[in-house]
C-alpha cells in the first residue's frame, strides 16, 4: 500500500510512524512533514494542502491507495471532498462533516437534534449582545471561538472581567463572519474518546487525557495541548462502548440522515459530570497530543482499519485493530515564548526522531523542527513530544520524563505533571 500522509505536526509523525510499521505499507510520503518526518516518510515537496484541487490531482497522478489527513484546517478547506472525487480513497471527513469541529455552534445544533447531553449555550456575532449575555449568566461562561483556532479558541474566564476581555478579544479578532458561543460552564472530569466512523458505523478506538494549560497544574494560557496519557483508569472500555452507544452512534445517523455521512476519526471531548457525560466539543480528526499516546497501543493493521474507514467497509474497520495492554505519556516541549510568541530558529539536541523499527519505550514524534545539516532547529511553538510507552502509566511516565531530560534547548517549555493526577490519586 502506498499512502500519503497531509500534516507537519508531531501527530502525523506519529501516524507515519505507525502506519510504516504495517506490513502492507509498501511507502509513506508526507506533505509538507518537518525535520523529522524524514525518518518515517519521503516528503512531498511543494504540494500546498490546503488547496483541494492540488491536493486531488497530485492523489490521482501519484495513484495513492490511501491519502490520511492529519490536520483540521485542510478537512475545513474540503480536500476530503476533491480527493474523494478524483476517487481516491481517503481518511478524514468531507467539509460539511468536518463542522462538527470548524463551528461549535453547527456541533452544538447537532448535539440537540440527536437528544446527546451538551451544555446549554447561546452564539454571538454582536459584541454588546454576547456581554449583555454573560452579564445575565449565574456564572461567567466559556467563550469558544466558531471557527477554527489551532486549539486556543476556547477561553474558560474565572472573573465577569475575564468574560468580557474574552469576548472583546475574540470577537475583535475574528474572521468575517466570525461568530462566539458562550457556554455554561460544566464542572467534573473530562475524557478525551475516540472511534472510527463511517456512515452509520462506528467503531471504538480508546480514550484519553490531555493537558489544554501551559504550566503545571492547570494554570497559564491555553496551548494546542502540552501532554497526554492513555489508558484513562476510570474510562475503560466498557465506559468508551457507553460513549459510542449513547453519543457516537447518534451522531453518525444525525449526519448521514443530514446528507453530511461522517467518514473518519471522531473525537468527542466529554465533561463527566454528576448528571452524566456531557459533551464539550468535537474533532473531526485524531487530537494532538492524544494521537501520540493512541497510536503507540494499537495492535494489527492501522493502514487496513483506516482504508475500510474511507471505503465504508465495516467489517476491515471492526476486525483490523485491537488496543493492546500497557499504557502510553506524551510530554510536548515548547519552544521559548510558545504560545503568545514562539521563538524559531533555536538550535536543539537530543532529539534524534524515531523510525518505523522504534518500538519503544521512549519515542520522539517532531512537530516545530526543521532540518539543518546534521542537527535540527526549531520552526514552531510545540517542538516535539516525547512519548513514553510501558507496562502501566509510572513506568510510561519514566520512560517519558527521561528522554525530555536528554533535550538541549535554550529556554525551552514542558509540564513535569503529565498523568501524576492518576499515581497520586
Amino acid at each position: 500500500m502506498r499512502v500519503l500522509i497531509l500534516g507537519g505536526g508531531a501527530r502525523e509523525h506519529a501516524l507515519a510512524w505507525r502506519l510504516r510499521r504495517d506490513e502492507g505499507v509498501e511507502r509513506v510520503w508526507i506533505a509538507p512533514g518537518n525535520g523529522g518526518t524524514p525518518a518515517v516518510a519521503e516528503t512531498v515537496q511543494h504540494l500546498d494542502i490546503l488547496d483541494p484541487g492540488a491536493v486531488a490531482r497530485h492523489a490521482a497522478r501519484e495513484r495513492y491507495d490511501l491519502v490520511v489527513i492529519g490536520p483540521e484546517a485542510p478537512l475545513a478547506a474540503g480536500v476530503a471532498d476533491a480527493v474523494r472525487q478524483a476517487s481516491v480513497p481517503v481518511f478524514g471527513p468531507s467539509r460539511a462533516a468536518a463542522r462538527l469541529e470548524s463551528s461549535k455552534a453547527f456541533a452544538k445544533e447537532q448535539l440537540q437534534r440527536a437528544d446527546v447531553p451538551t451544555a446549554a449555550s447561546a452564539v454571538f456575532d454582536d459584541v454588546d449582545d454576547a456581554l449583555d449575555y454573560a452579564r445575565a449568566s449565574d456564572a461567567p461562561p466559556v467563550v469558544k471561538a466558531d471557527w477554527l483556532a489551532g486549539g486556543k479558541g476556547v477561553v474558560v474566564p474565572d472573573s465577569p472581567e475575564a468574560t468580557e476581555g474574552a469576548i472583546r478579544d475574540l470577537l475583535g479578532n475574528a474572521p468575517q463572519g466570525g461568530r462566539v458561543l458562550l457556554e455554561e460552564r460544566l464542572v467534573g472530569r473530562e475524557v478525551s474518546v475516540f472511534a472510527l466512523v463511517s456512515d452509520e458505523a462506528v467503531v471504538p478506538l480508546s480514550a484519553a487525557c490531555d493537558y489544554k494549560r501551559l504550566c503545571d497544574g492547570d494554570v497559564g494560557p491555553n496551548t494546542g495541548g502540552m501532554g497526554a496519557y492513555a489508558p484513562v483508569p476510570w474510562f475503560g472500555p466498557a465506559e468508551v462502548d457507553k460513549a459510542v452507544a449513547t453519543i457516537f452512534e447518534p451522531i453518525a445517523w444525525r449526519m448521514a440522515r443530514d446528507g453530511s455521512p461522517y467518514r473518519g476519526v471522531l473525537y468527542a471531548g466529554l465533561m463527566l459530570t454528576e448528571a452524566g457525560p456531557m459533551v464539550l466539543e468535537f474533532n473531526a480528526r485524531f487530537g494532538d497530543p492524544e494521537a501520540q499516546v493512541l497510536l503507540p497501543l494499537l495492535d494489527g493493521d492501522l493502514a487496513m482499519a483506516l482504508l475500510g474507514v474511507a471505503k465504508g467497509d465495516r467489517g476491515a474497520m471492526e476486525g483490523s485493530l485491537a488496543v493492546r495492554p500497557g499504557a502510553a505519556v506524551a510530554v510536548v516541549v515548547a519552544s521559548d515564548g510558545y504560545p503568545e510568541a514562539p521563538i524559531s530558529g533555536l538550535p536543539l539536541s537530543g532529539v534524534e526522531p524515531s523510525g518505523p523499527d522504534d518500538a519503544g519505550p521512549m519515542l520522539r514524534f517532531h512537530a516545530g523542527t526543521s532540518a539543518r545539516g546534521q542537527g535540527y532547529r526549531t520552526s514552531g511553538g510545540r517542538v516535539l513530544s516525547v512519548v513514553g510507552v510501558g507496562p502501566d502509566l509510572a513506568a510510561a511516565r519514566e520512560a517519558a520524563y527521561e528522554g525530555v531530560a536528554g533535550i538541549d534547548l535554550a529556554g525551552s517549555q514542558h509540564r513535569t505533571d503529565i498523568a501524576l493526577r492518576e499515581l497520586t490519586r
